[in-house]
């Protein structure tokens, strides 16, 4: 540990920046980012055990190319919002995926979020409900009348006893009554932005991007934004400022 010196580490960061991955491409900033971090957090911990070595913040980071977030709005929202009405889907499946997206828009859930949902989770009487976010950490989220209203339908269509709210419903599929996997509302995610006409890709974070650039617009200061969408830091909520004034 003690050879661990300011040269070596600027010595790695040159090896980390010409680095490849198995495509030939170069890493990009962040990800770089993460292996200097995971450093960062070896020499605090040798620190901590009164180890000698260099100082964690001698570590400096790379300084990052700005995020373009991706968002839909206007008649793009409205198309894959109303997507899976036009199918040919049994009234089952189309409430269930009607209710997932009005669900993302309305709360700006991750996927995984969203995914781990069970039906006692949520309290349709009530506009609001506490999502266990990323580091176990808690936030309230609301629900759009319209997303409380297709969840009601959606749940008297259900005649089954499983507790998650998301579940498989093609009785052709092996994973049928199984609750749906993050992997599983990202295709569906995707099927519904087809369908809709849409020629960028979309993902559920391309959801919860439209529902955090929404509610800026519709004039909500961009603290509430950060404890709505459970970002421990403001920077990242930031990302979103350059969208609106």
């Amino acid at each position: 540990p003690s050879a661990i010196t300011k040269d070596l580490v600027h010595k790695f960061r040159v090896w980390l920046n010409n680095l490849k991955d198995d495509q030939g491409e170069t890493l990009k900033k962040n990800t770089q980012n993460y292996h200097l971090i995971a450093l960062r957090g070896f020499l605090k911990y040798l620190i901590i055990h009164d180890i000698k070595t260099l100082e964690p913040q001698q570590v400096a980071l790379a300084k990052q190319e700005q995020r373009q977030v991706e968002f839909l709005e206007g008649a793009d929202l409205d198309g894959i919002l109303t997507a899976p009405l036009k199918t040919a889907d049994p009234p089952l499946m189309q409430a269930r995926d009607k209710a997932i997206l009005e669900l993302f828009f309305s709360t700006g859930l991750r996927v995984s979020e969203l995914a781990k949902l069970k039906i006692t989770d949520i309290n349709l009487k009530k506009d609001e409900f506490t999502i266990k976010g990323k580091g176990k950490k808690l936030r309230l989220v609301f629900l759009s009348k319209g997303a409380k209203d297709w969840l009601r339908n959606y749940l008297q269509q259900r005649h089954d006893f499983n507790p998650y709210l998301f579940i498989g419903l093609d009785p052709k599929s092996k994973h049928s009554d199984q609750p749906l996997t993050s992997r599983s509302l990202e295709r569906l995610v995707q099927k519904y932005a087809q369908l809709a006409g849409i020629t960028k890709q979309v993902t559920p974070h391309t959801l919860r991007h439209s529902y955090a650039t929404d509610l800026l617009i519709g004039g909500a200061d961009i603290r509430s934004v950060q404890a709505m969408l459970g970002h421990s830091s403001i920077i990242t909520t930031q990302v979103y400022t350059h969208i609106t004034d």
